[in-house]
Formats: structure tokens, sequence, C-alpha cells
């Protein structure tokens, strides 16, 4: 009778989970237009990083730091889940993995987990548990910087493209729905993690297979232009690092992301150091950004006993007593797709007409948006052209300017020792996305026929890209 009664519950949680999966499995897709709407119409939430740093004092503690150390004796999600209504949140994101690797559910991708630690309590369960009870959604954080189990730059291999799956994977099938995964340490000059290295399309298209209705946000706000869909459903602000929605009239769907301390885990001084103040939060962040299409997510960090400090339950009552939700915000407009595959056109051999002194034609593929090619103000029908080496296939081609002084210009490519027409173009935003029917070809060449001033391109961009069918 003591196994039976053993059982009950692990086969009744077993259900559950089951449940949950198949849920998600069946939920009919939407298109990601209506998900971000309703992203952005969730307004705000609470970022809770909560993870082995908490126990370093520090952010990135020692990658060897034990697993021993993890152990919140009065760990209560439920009083973090309350903490965010009382501020009037709409959901909450928790940091399921952080840069230094460590694990904070039951997985079975590396001892390097909660339940090899004192608590051998799965957060993620109980968090998730606690904020759906609460009426609140759920979305998860995930690094890909990985310190501990050595997934950084230039020591990657197939394990660690493997793990990163394995983990995703038991993420978004063993806990229900999960309205946004938000990724980090992807992509960013601190992390010289590439989307080659890992592949951004294979990772893209594994969270769509398993949660259609999730959307894939990377924390990668500082590299690409404001104006486009690059490597995420969402334009993503971090404003602790001077990242802004730079245009109070944007209509991009966005999240901006700040702690209410001053770092993001907890540190020992955080029960006596002020936090940050409510009116300022709700008058200077959060109203405006929503203004400007943005969701406002508020770092919250539980202390080492898995609780939130009093200061920061304070402030959050406060915000609740200032500030309501206000329902849905004006349509935004069509996005269409993100960028996911590989920039076919990245660091290749490029040629152009004449260029103005030192912005020679390699600043245009260059992977950095800072820097441009500029024509010559004596050209007066400038071209750039990139050789993709052997004849490959593509179907989508991104032109980005500095600023957006050319209004039309044609495409061609080479194939077959001729170049053939693709398509012309009047795009009038800086960022030029262009879709078309699959071609194969050798290199691309691109006519700058109107303009205003001088024409630049800070970044060309051309991918065999997969459309998924939304």
């Amino acid at each position: 009778m003591r196994r039976v009664a053993f059982l009950l519950p692990v086969l009744a949680v077993w259900f559950c989970l089951q449940g949950q999966a198949q849920v998600v499995a069946n939920e009919s897709p939407a298109t990601l237009h209506q998900l971000q709407q309703q992203f952005v119409d969730l307004r705000f939430g609470m970022f809770i990083h909560f993870n082995i740093p908490t126990y370093a004092n520090q952010d990135w503690p020692d990658p060897e730091t034990p697993a021993a150390v993890f152990n919140p004796q009065q760990l209560d999600c439920n009083q973090w889940a309350l903490a965010a209504k009382s501020a009037n949140m709409s959901y909450g994101c928790l940091t399921t993995k952080h840069h230094s690797g460590f694990c904070i559910w039951d997985t079975k991708s590396t001892d390097y987990n909660v339940m090899n630690s004192p608590f051998k309590r799965d957060v993620v369960k109980e968090y998730v548990q606690a904020f759906r009870a609460n009426g609140l959604k759920v979305m998860l954080y995930y690094s890909i910087l990985d310190t501990h189990h050595k997934l950084r730059p230039n020591s990657i291999t197939q394990q660690h493209r493997t793990m990163v799956k394995q983990q995703l994977t038991e993420l978004l099938t063993n806990y229900g729905k999960v309205e946004a995964l938000i990724i980090d340490g992807w992509d960013a000059p601190w992390s010289r993690i590439s989307y080659d290295d890992i592949s951004f399309e294979e990772v893209y298209l594994l969270v769509k297979k398993l949660q259609p209705n999730c959307l894939v946000m990377d924390l990668n706000g500082a590299k690409y232009p404001a104006e486009g869909l690059f490597y995420t459903d969402i334009k993503t602000y971090e404003m602790g690092a001077g990242q802004r929605v730079s245009n109070p009239e944007n209509r991009m769907p966005s999240l901006a992301c700040l702690p209410v301390n001053d770092a993001w885990f907890w540190k020992t001084d955080f029960p006596t150091k002020p936090v940050k103040q409510a009116t300022a939060l709700v008058n200077n962040q959060l109203v405006p950004l929503n203004k400007a299409s943005c969701n406002f997510i508020l770092n919250v960090a539980p202390n080492r006993d898995g609780l939130i400090d009093s200061n920061a339950l304070a402030t959050l009552q406060e915000i609740g007593t200032l500030w309501k939700n206000e329902g849905p915000i004006p349509s935004l407009p069509v996005t269409g797709d993100p960028i996911i595959s590989t920039n076919l056109a990245k660091h290749k051999p490029a040629n152009s007409s004449w260029s103005w002194d030192m912005n020679i034609m390699d600043f245009a593929n260059d992977d950095d948006f800072t820097t441009s090619w500029e024509s010559n103000r004596e050209v007066k029908e400038p071209w750039y052209e990139v050789s993709l080496g052997k004849e490959q296939s593509f179907n989508a081609l991104v032109l980005t300017e500095p600023k957006a002084n050319v209004t039309a210009y044609r495409v061609e490519y080479y194939q077959g020792g001729e170049w053939k027409p693709l398509f012309s173009g009047n795009v009038v935003s800086r960022v030029k996305l262009h879709r078309f029917a699959r071609v194969k070809g050798q290199k691309i060449r691109i006519w700058l026929t109107t303009y205003h001033d001088f024409p630049a391109i800070a970044e060309l961009g051309v991918y065999n890209s997969y459309l998924h069918p939304r």
C-alpha cells in the first residue's frame, strides 16, 4: 500500500504534464501579428532573476560554483505571483538557466541542476503552477552562453548544440503553455556566440514545432536596427545597458527590461538599499513605453531564501495604486516574418562602384550595422555587388541603410555566366526586406537608381530562408 500511495502523486503529476503537452500541441496556431499584438497588450510583467548567481553576490559567478550552494529554504513562488498581481502585472518570466549554466528544473541533460542541490525541488514547475493559479501568464528565460558547460566562443561542439535543443525541448514540453521564450547570451559583443555557432534557425523552428504560439525573443536589440525584425519575433531593449526605444512613435512590437534594484540578481545589500521609485517607474518607463508599443518587464530578484524583499514588495504595491492595465494598445502594423537564417553575404568578397574615401565596399557586409559603404558623390548610378562563391539558393534580401535615402533600386543575380533581373524595389524604410521565389546564383548586384543626398549601405543580407506558414 505504501508503494501505491507513493505512486499516486507521481502519476497525477505525470498525467497533468501529459495533459499540458497535449493542450499545447492541439492549440490552434495564431498568426505572428496576432501573437505580437497579444504580447504588447499584456503591457507589464515581472522578470525574475533567480538562480545560482543569487548565492554568489555577483551576476556572473564562478562557473564551478557547486550546486550545493543553491538552497532557498523558504521558496514561495506564490509570494512572487501575488507581488506581481499587486503591481497589476500580467505575466512573469523566470531565469531557468543563466550564463553560468545552472538549471533550476528537473533536467536530464546535465547533473548541474537543482535536483542535485540540497533543495531538490523543480523551481520552474513551482513557478509556472503559482503564476497560472493566480491568473498570470508564463514566460521563460534561457541563456545560450553557458560557462559551466564551456558553451562559449571558440569551444562549441555538437554536444553543446544537442544540449541546447534537449533543454529547450524539456522546457517547452513539460510545463504547459509558454507565452514567450526570452533568449540571452547569443549574438552579443560580450557573448561572441554567433547565430551560426548555434543555429538560430534550428532553435527557432524547434520552438515553433513544440509550441507554435510561443514567441521567440532574443535580447539582441543593441545590434540590429529598430525598423526590422532580425532573429526575434519582438524587438528587445535592455535598458540597464543603455538600450532605448529611440522613437516615441515606434510601432514595432517591443519589449524593454529594467531591474527594480541596481543589478539583476539579489545582492546582500538589497534589503537595505533603496529600490527605484514607483512614481518614476510608472511615469518615466511604463506609461511612455506602452505608448510606444512596448511591453515593460521589471526585474525583481528573490533573495537566498526564495522570497522577495519587503522594500521591493512595497514598490510593487505602490505601482499597483498608480497604474492599471487599460487593455489593448492601438493595432500594430504587420511586420511579416522575422529573418531567422544565416546571412549568405556576410564577410563574402564584395565589389562596388567608386566609394567615398575609406568607406569602401567591405563595410556593407561586415555584420556591423554601425559601419557603411558609401558611394562617391561623383557617381550617378552607383552599384554594389557581393559574390557568394559557388552558386547558392536564396529567397530573401534585406538592404539596410544608415538613413532612408534610397527610394528606388533594382536587383540582379549572376547565374550560369550571365546577369539576370531579380526584382525592382521602392521601399522607403531604411530596412528594405524583399522575399521572392527561390533562385540560385553566384553573385548579387544592387543598382541604386533614385536617392536623396548620397546612397550608402550599412548591411546587405542574403538569405535562403524558411518561411513558416503563418
